[in-house]
């Protein structure tokens, strides 16, 4: 009897210690994911501040030229900033919805046989590299823009003709790319969804359709933002695609001009700056980390205010 108490006693005492370590080594990588954002922030705001002082707050974030290397330079990225807004808030228009509904097809709605077909497509659209999908908006998007461009603006002698690299080019290739980010994680919050609560729609004469769109979706609706944040970082911070297809040009955002995002500025240029060019460079790279900051801020409070309100 003593020594089957003494094996519990020393059993419990192994379990108190792997769990005392497990807690440990929790909380460590939790504060250094605190302290890696925590450096990145300090990192961006001490590189990128010193030039706003430099040139001037309005002249940066709300000057329309941008001449680097002209004598005088100008630094006015309020086209590359609009650019971003709008080809982001395009493109999750285009993705989200496609994405979304596509992650509803598979979990509720194909046959096991089509759903063993589209989703390892889905899974091979996510390890594509950035730089294949500009190579084939290249190649196939930007000859089909560009001969819509012709039959639009035929005969025109003031549209500048961008061999099909403009706007839209952008937004439909970053669409693309965001969609498997929103179509896998909102498969998976949709099949995490309690079976129960789907039976209980059924049995109370709900249909499939109705069962979906007023049961699971709202159920699952945690991980569908988390897919529609995570895509929307993704078409926020994508860089080598976008740099192929849009053309690369500070313009204003319209649907048929080249345009340049503010990841392709700091790209198409980081190599060659040097002294306040490069200075500046940083400042772009502060305003897209904010930018994604606010984003990703907005979306999650204002889900959450409509998560608490449901309950």
């Amino acid at each position: 009897m003593h020594e089957k108490n003494f094996s519990i006693a020393r059993n419990h005492k192994n379990k108190t210690a792997v769990e005392k370590g497990a807690e440990v080594i929790f909380t460590a990588c939790g504060l250094l994911a605190v302290i890696a954002v925590f450096s990145i922030t300090l990192y961006m705001i001490i590189s990128g501040t010193p030039a706003l002082f430099k040139v001037g707050i309005l002249d940066i974030l709300f000057g329309s030229v941008w001449k680097p290397t002209a004598d005088p330079a100008s630094f006015g990225i309020l086209y590359v900033i609009l650019t971003s807004i709008v080809g982001t808030f395009l493109a999750i228009l285009i993705g989200v919805p496609i994405g979304v509904l596509t992650a509803i097809f598979l979990a509720e709605v194909a046959p096991p046989r089509v759903a063993s077909i589209v989703r390892p497509a889905v899974e091979l659209l996510a390890g594509i590299p950035s730089v294949i999908y500009g190579l084939l908006g290249i190649l196939i998007l930007n000859p089909l823009m560009y001969k819509l461009e012709l039959k639009i603006f035929a005969g025109s002698t003031t549209h500048q003709f961008t061999g099909g690299a403009n706007l839209i080019s952008a937004v439909l290739v970053l669409a693309v790319m965001i969609l498997p980010t929103v179509i896998n994680i909102s498969e998976s919050a949709l099949r995490a969804v309690p079976k129960h609560l789907k039976s209980a729609s059924l049995a109370l004469g709900a249909t499939h359709i109705q069962t979906i769109f007023k049961v699971l979706v709202p159920a699952a609706k945690s991980g569908i933002v988390t897919a529609i944040v995570l895509g929307c970082g993704r078409a926020i911070g994508e860089a080598m695609a976008i740099s192929l297809v849009s053309g690369s040009s500070v313009n204003l955002p319209l649907p048929f001009n080249s345009v340049r995002f503010l990841t392709t500025a700091i790209v198409a240029e980081m190599s060659y700056s040097q002294g306040l060019h490069r200075e500046v460079l940083f400042t772009v790279g502060l305003v897209l980390f904010a930018f994604i900051m606010f984003i990703n801020t907005v979306l999650t409070r204002m889900f959450q205010k409509g998560g608490a309100e449901d309950d």
